[in-house]
């Protein structure tokens, strides 16, 4: 590999090195300790020198340096692992570099020439991935010895690497972390001891930062039930950050099976660069803190100061520039923060160079200051360019100004396109409940105060899209939103708001195309419709249970991986009584997509990670409650409902509602908070439970007791009971409660949430996959009679299989026939070639040329269903007989295999109407019905995802008749040609190569083929026999033995086939001819027609076209034998029986399989 040319003192080096050949200007040298005489003290010290100081030495211990003449100064320019590698290097500068320096004169020029061709050669053969890579040259020699140390397939992206020590015990392994994009990897040599890990990343079950009395700050991985501790970071944050992105992205793509854009970062595994992990990570805090769109990018960041109105200060902070939005954030600690459409923006201005001020004038009479900004003339052009605004830097925006009013810009905020009847324009509270202005009720009365609040905070802070979010617009959010204004801020706070104004009349769209449909989600949605809150008038009626349907039904068909889960319905039906149909629906994508993530799914796994973060807080915070229960489970199944529903399931409407004001405001902190709060709350009474029913009863009651004192809805709406009797002074107002939430933990950070959020993520995943395991486990392990550990065994290694398939590709059958609604049986399949791979390491006869076609016809006799996958439960099956089968299980096994449609390429479709294949067994072929009755032949597994209705009761039917399903009969299967036969010998004789006893078997197999083709023969002439007799008694039917015998001067079909087998027995047998000839073997009368027939068996696969796989004549026809008369020949030999009876290690399978399975996919 050619290198960077950089100085290098000789003398310095002359005990490390030795040299093998040089001349005027060029030395080959050889690493000491490595290649001949590497033993002994020298080679180990030099060795744990080279690993210690990361030298290319210890991957590339033959280098060629360039010199100068009469100089100590030289320079490396080639490195290698072999001296052969550099000796092609060698001869290419003796024939295209030496003849030419003859011609300078000068020592500098000689070097200057020689420097510019190396770096002209490296700049040629550079990989593209180098180019995005901070320091390329490094990251060559890094790369190197990635690859020479770990031995992974070529594909396999290295992202980064660190110096770190790894501890063993008490004792650290000082070395190098390397870091790609499906694995972990640490390599160490220290004194001849070599320390080399491999781990990958989906299996890792914690990754976190900790501290302990030796060790200030180490990153600790768990994986695999084994604890590795990495410490010694020069940059351990930045480290860290990188290995959470990478486990995330491996979790996210290869477990959750998520698809990327295709000008995405991450959406080619193999493209991974640290660089964009890093630019991925900025770009995803930039839209949660703003609460922007997936779609938004941060493209700048600059530093200046914001004029605030409202303070009369300039307030330093950053301002983050997207493709559509203006951001400022604040970093003085006042909590600041707004956002700028640049659909807003008017106009932009340079009133001052020397201050390197902008005033960016927005609709509705608002201009921002913005002063001290470094590249201010640059923002200034990014935000004309942005915002389309060709104007002079000096034009006025005034006059356009005036032309924009509070009315306006409503409307732009709300976006509303009324252009489909079908959807509702005013939210339910308001149709069912309109707030009655001359009352003058106290209750009304403080709502009136709540509003004026909120018009002066926004006659000082601004109104809409551009407000100005700071502390004090989190303590009104906190004394409680007024219902007028409710709709209005969750709409901006939650960012529905630039959603709706980017995609104007979306909604109405999906709902004039979504309805109608039937689809699983749609029929879950319609039973769950009147469980929405069903005590409130609006969802009594027709016209709130018709928008909860539109709004449920077009977020499903936007969204088919979410679908409709159970939850939605509660928090739809909140949001449809205070926002428009449309905003609701755009509210509810906000919280599903962005603030509360992988909430809505099938394995709710965002809520159960945020139960993790939970359980953490009140470890943190609730000391004396985490003493007292030492497992804090029974809290997260409690608050389970708490997170899905926002509270809404356990508090009175009129007292959830506040809850949802301060979520919309701070995301799941908010929900955090409260959870501590009514933990508090309720600590004596907790503390003093004997069971975990005793606690429940303590919280529903609680819940019960909460009420909202201020609320201004009816008694008939309100759902907590009102009255003033004893118990009322008992009661715990919703406003005081969260007031006191925010008072006692409102200094838990968003950042440490997302932080915590991360590091549980893992954990909680591997927590699933192990519940998974062991479903899976249990099922299947009834239907076979692997132990336990070996079923464990089995499912990691086919799981693995599974994500070796995914590893290096996009686009592989595992990922393309991913579907999330399939049972936890089938959520891991193997294609056929991965299948093949790992059948091969775990088959239990000695590996051969036969194997591969063997594995081939495996893969299509146990596909049940014949979709091109193979799950856990037909893997296993396919094991279970070959391994633990009686005798007559492993030969009808085989026997099957030579059968269609195993040994076969035809079509699915064709194979399965053939007499043959009905007699094959089908053990899960679901089907599912389509609405219009038409049946394409198509098996739809995922009933969201077509568009058909699932049949429950054709569900049904077929696993009863699986379950009843008779064990199949040997008098079940067809009979087997001439062809099949002939090649099931064949597979037999490649079965017992390498045994001990092959020559043996291959005697009594060359017996039994001949006795079965003797008792052919002799039916045969018993049918010719009896055949004039048939044809006296039907003169005008053709005499069968005119059309089926043949001429007496040719070959009979048996003896023809006698030819055949004798012809794959000498093809296989170790014996000579004569040895198989003397056993009873049937002899050929010709040898050449032996070897001809060899050739075609040996050369042409079992489902090509030749004169032995063509369709038989009705000569042919005859020729066939039983399952029966194969069985009860093959038990007349004694060595055949014990070959099948023996009994298999499989331990030592399944060990040699984990050590070899990747091996097997670098091979392949």
């Amino acid at each position: 590999m050619w290198l960077k040319p950089e100085e290098v003192l000789l003398k310095n080096a002359l005990k490390l090195w030795a040299t093998v050949k040089s001349n005027d200007y060029f030395i080959l040298q050889r690493r000491r300790g490595y290649g001949e005489g590497s033993g002994g003290l020298a080679g180990l010290l030099v060795g744990t020198l080279d690993a210690v100081l990361d030298s290319t030495a210890k991957v590339a211990p033959f280098r060629i340096l360039h010199q100068t003449p009469d100089s100590q100064v030289y320079w490396t320019i080639a490195c290698g692992a072999s001296e052969e590698e550099l000796s092609q290097h060698w001869e290419w500068l003796q024939q295209n570099i030496m003849r030419t320096l003859s011609v300078f004169d000068s020592s500098d020029d000689i070097t200057s020439f020689v420097q510019g061709k190396i770096r002209g050669l490296i700049a040629e053969e550079g990989k593209v991935s180098l180019v995005q890579e901070d320091e390329p040259e490094k990251f060559r020699e890094a790369l190197l010895r990635f690859e020479s140390w770990f031995s992974l397939p070529g594909k396999e992206k290295l992202v980064t690497y660190f110096s770190c020590s790894c501890w063993r015990g008490r004792v650290p392994c000082q070395g190098w972390l390397y870091l790609s994009t499906n694995f972990l990897c640490f390599y160490s040599y220290l004194l001849g001891n070599e320390v080399k890990l491999v781990i990958s990343w989906v299996e890792i079950s914690r990754l976190e930062k900790t501290t302990s009395v030796l060790l200030t700050e180490s990153i600790r991985v768990c994986a695999g039930g084994e604890d590795h501790c990495f410490s010694m970071f020069l940059h351990l944050q930045q480290t860290f950050l990188l290995m959470e992105q990478l486990a995330d992205y491996a979790v996210r793509r290869l477990i959750d099976k998520e698809t990327f854009p295709s000008d995405h970062i991450l959406t080619d595994p193999l493209q991974i660069t640290k660089r964009g992990l890093e630019t991925h990570a900025r770009n995803e805090a930039f839209r949660s803190f703003f609460r922007l769109p997936c779609e938004e990018n941060l493209l700048e960041v600059y530093e200046s100061f914001l004029w605030v109105p409202f303070s009369h200060f300039n307030t330093l902070g950053k301002i983050c520039v997207s493709e559509s939005y203006l951001c400022f954030a604040s970093q003085d600690g006042s909590q600041c923060h707004l956002i700028i459409p640049m659909r807003e923006i008017l106009s932009v201005e340079k009133p001052d160079r020397s201050s390197r001020a902008l005033i960016v004038c927005m609709r509705g009479k608002r201009a921002l200051r913005f002063s001290e900004v470094r590249d201010f003339e640059r923002l200034a052009g990014t935000i004309r360019r942005k915002c389309g605004n060709t104007a002079s830097p000096q034009h006025s925006a005034s006059s356009q100004m005036l032309l924009e009013c509070h009315e306006d810009e409503e409307g732009l905020m709300v976006g509303q396109r009324d252009n489909s009847k079908t959807v509702s324009t005013e939210a339910l509270m308001n149709v069912f409940h309109p707030q009655d202005a001359e009352n003058l009720d106290p209750k009304m009365l403080k709502e009136k105060m709540k509003e004026q609040s909120w018009q002066i905070h926004f006659a000082e802070y601004g109104r809409g899209t551009s407000m100005f979010c700071t502390r004090k617009t989190r303590d009104l959010i906190v004394r409680g939103v007024p219902e007028s204004l409710r709709g209005e801020l969750w709409l901006l706070f939650s960012g529905a708001v630039n959603d709706m104004a980017t995609h104007p009349g979306h909604y109405s769209e999906l709902v004039e195309v979504s309805l109608g449909t039937i689809s699983l989600a749609t029929d879950e949605i319609e039973r769950d419709l009147h469980r929405s809150l069903p005590d409130h008038p609006a969802f009594q009626s027709d016209t709130g249970i018709s928008a909860l349907r539109r709004v449920l039904t077009a977020y499903a068909y936007r969204n088919p991986k979410i679908g409709y889960c159970q939850a939605m319905n509660i928090l739809a039906s909140v949001l449809l009584l205070y926002a428009k149909e449309e905003e609701a629906f755009w509210l509810l994508v906000a919280v599903c997509e962005r603030m509360l993530p992988d909430y809505f799914n099938r394995r709710i796994i965002g809520a159960l990670v945020d139960q993790a973060v939970f359980e953490d807080l009140i470890r943190e915070h609730l000391t004396q409650l985490t003493e007292h229960m030492t497992d804090l489970t029974f809290l997260s199944s409690v608050s389970l409902s708490w997170f899905l529903t926002l509270f809404i399931s356990v508090l009175p409407i009129e007292s959830a509602v506040n809850v949802v004001d301060c979520f919309f405001f701070d995301g799941i902190k908010a929900i955090l908070q409260l959870g501590l709060a009514t933990l508090d709350y309720n600590m004596d009474a907790l503390l003093c439970c004997n069971d975990d029913t005793e606690a429940v009863t303590i919280l529903n009651r609680f819940f019960d007791s909460v009420t909202n004192k201020d609320s201004p809805l009816p008694a008939t709406v309100q759902q907590a009971p009102v009255g003033h009797n004893d118990k009322a002074a008992q009661r715990v107002d919703i406003s005081d409660l969260i007031r006191e939430a925010y008072e006692k933990y409102g200094d838990i950070k968003s950042e440490e949430v997302e932080s915590m959020r991360r590091r549980n993520k893992l954990y909680v995943i591997q927590t699933l996959e192990d519940t998974t395991k062991q479903n899976v486990v249990r099922v299947v392990a009834q239907e076979v009679k692997f132990t336990a550990s070996h079923m464990d065994e089995l499912y990691v290694l086919f799981k693995r299989q599974h994500f070796l398939s995914c590893y290096w590709t996009v686009s592989s059958p595992a990922l393309q026939h991913h579907d999330p609604s399939l049972p936890y049986l089938e959520q891991y399949q193997l294609g056929r070639a991965q299948f093949t791979s790992l059948f091969l390491l775990l088959q239990p006869w000695s590996p051969g040329a036969y194997t591969h076609t063997l594995a081939h016809w495996t893969f299509r006799l146990i596909d049940d269903n014949h979709d091109g996958m193979v799950n856990f439960r037909e893997f296993c099956r396919a094991l279970d007989i070959l391994y633990s089968g009686s005798f007559t299980d492993k030969l009808k096994f085989l026997f099957k295999l030579h059968l269609p449609p195993a040994s076969t390429g035809s079509a699915v479709s064709r194979t399965c109407q053939s007499s043959q294949c009905q007699e094959l067994p089908n053990f899960t072929c679901l089907t599912v019905c389509s609405p219009d009755g038409s049946d394409d032949g198509v098996i739809r597994k995922s009933p969201e995802k077509g568009r058909g209705k699932v049949d429950l009761q054709a569900y049904l039917k077929q696993w009863q008749d699986e379950i009843q399903k008779k064990e199949e009969s040997i008098k079940d299967l067809p009979r087997i040609d001439q062809t099949q036969f002939i090649l099931l010998s064949k597979t037999l004789y490649g079965l017992f190569h390498g045994d001990p006893e092959e020559e043996a078997l291959f005697r009594a197999v060359a017996r039994v083929t001949s006795l079965l083709l003797r008792m052919e023969e002799v039916g045969r002439r018993l049918q010719e026999d009896s055949a004039p007799s048939r044809a006296s008694s039907s003169p005008q039917s053709p005499s069968p033995s005119k059309t089926s015998a043949s001429p007496p001067e040719s070959t009979s079909p048996v003896e023809a086939a006698a030819q055949q087998l004798e012809a794959v027995h000498v093809d296989q047998d170790p014996s000579s001819p004569g040895q198989a000839a003397s056993d009873g073997a049937p002899s050929s009368p010709e040898g050449t027609s032996d070897g001809a027939s060899s050739s075609t068996l040996e050369t042409e696969p079992a489902n090509t076209p030749s004169e032995h796989t063509a369709p038989p004549s009705p000569q042919g026809l005859d020729w066939s034998f039983s399952f029966e008369q194969v069985l009860a020949s093959l038990l007349n030999e004694p060595v055949l029986v014990r070959f099948f009876e023996k009994p298999v290690d499989i331990r030592n399978l399944l060990v040699r399989a984990k050590r070899d399975q990747l091996k097997a996919q670098i091979n392949k």
